[in-house]
């Protein structure tokens, strides 16, 4: 078992690397819409990127101030996710809610990572707590909010 300050870091980078998954799988999922998708998708996709761009920089500062090296990389299960991404929107014509249950079910894999980290029995020092549900709230709710476009596109491709 590792000690002190190393475990913490460790958990910090597997955060960052869940954000910079979701960085890849919503510029993934803009890649996966046409033209004559509503600009409000892209739109919501481009604010869940920067979104998980300052989560990340917040995460690499904690890093820093803990005295650890950023391990600064995506997951091996947000790789294998892109690429069924790819699959399924190529056999469903990448519907806006197929691409919209993708993104769904990217935040739910991000909410885990982060329900995990909290629930780890070490010693986070106070502002990193903080910060941490602070930032899982934010993922939270825009885990809500994509599953609402998700339900909107449910009633309208009926």
């Amino acid at each position: 078992m590792k000690m002190g300050n190393e475990n913490l870091i460790d958990l910090l980078n597997d955060l960052i690397n869940i954000n910079n998954d979701r960085i890849e799988g919503y510029e993934k999922a803009i890649e996966e819409l046409d033209d004559q998708r509503p600009q409000h998708e892209r739109g919501l996709f481009e604010e869940r990127i920067q979104e998980s761009r300052v989560l990340h920089n917040e995460l690499a500062s904690a890093v820093s101030r803990l005295g650890g090296k950023l391990q600064d990389d995506t997951t091996t299960g947000g790789k294998l996710y892109r690429l069924w991404m790819d699959m399924k929107t190529t056999f469903t014509g990448g519907s806006s809610k197929s691409v919209l249950e993708l993104c769904e079910y990217g935040e739910d894999v991000a909410l885990k990572a982060y329900n995990k980290a909290l629930a780890e029995k070490v010693n986070w020092p106070e502002d990193i707590l903080t910060m941490l549900t602070r930032q899982r709230q934010i993922l939270k709710e825009a885990h809500d909010l994509i599953k609402r476009y998700r339900d909107s596109q449910k009633k309208v491709e009926v």
